[in-house]
């Protein structure tokens, strides 16, 4: 005779689900995150001192090409 199956008797067993390509996706978007905001901070911090960075380096260049050349021509002559 054939076994019958008893629904809803019982304890109920717990299966493990299978998560390892559900983390590695989690993770892949982590990662992935995590550079697009280290990305939006670094362009964000260029564009706010990119005018102070502009100026600095606009005078450190009229220093280097046109002040300290003649101020070693007077030197020189």
């Amino acid at each position: 005779m054939a076994e019958e199956l008893e629904y809803e008797k019982g304890v109920p067993m717990v299966i493990e689900p299978q998560m390892g390509p559900i983390d590695g996706v989690v993770a892949d978007i982590r990662y992935r995150a995590q550079l697009i905001a280290r990305n939006q901070k670094l362009d964000s911090g260029v564009s706010a001192a990119g005018i102070v960075g502009f100026a600095a380096g606009f005078v450190f260049a009229i220093l280097m090409a046109v002040i300290l050349p003649l101020m070693i021509w007077q030197v020189i002559y």
